[in-house]
């Protein structure tokens, strides 16, 4: 997959002038340690008291992918294995313009512990964890992660 300049800038130009805020995420996922099923994880922000994927801004030059995978690491406690790009999303934060590109990534290590940003995080089978999303935008990356793990035919 090729890269281009607003993949490693942390803020990119956009036609308007205004600067897009790049930040970087996954849909962190798992095997349940109890019953093998899969289960995705959802964090929770007590600053904004919502339920979202883990997230955040990427640092000056820093590489989409290894700022999604730093951002589940902090956000989680967790070590993660990133496979399939899956899509972006796009809306406005505090007024400007922001992109957040997200992977599917396997859980392989790891602890939570409670901090500042994330105060709790859940395991939840995908049709819950769609449904406790504060963000509607963010339930259609449910699909996407699942549609990973269909064959194509």
């Amino acid at each position: 997959m090729g890269s281009t300049p607003s993949d490693h800038d942390y803020r990119s130009p956009r036609p308007a002038g205004r600067l897009i805020v790049q930040a970087a995420g996954c849909v962190l996922w798992r095997r349940s340690p109890v019953t093998g099923t899969l289960e995705v994880c959802l964090v929770h922000r007590p600053k904004y008291d919502d339920w979202s994927w883990p997230k955040g801004k990427l640092k000056r030059d820093e590489d989409a992918l290894a700022g999604a995978l730093r951002e589940v690491a902090e956000e989680t406690g967790h070590s993660a294995v990133a496979a399939a790009e899956l899509p972006s999303a796009h809306y406005l934060a505090n007024g400007r313009p922001k992109r957040v590109r997200y992977w599917a990534a396997e859980a392989v290590s790891g602890t939570f512990t409670p901090n500042d940003e994330v105060d709790r995080i859940l395991w939840l089978p995908p049709h819950m964890a769609r449904r406790r999303l504060t963000e509607p935008r963010d339930a259609d990356l449910v699909d996407a992660l699942l549609a990973t793990f269909r064959p194509t035919a």
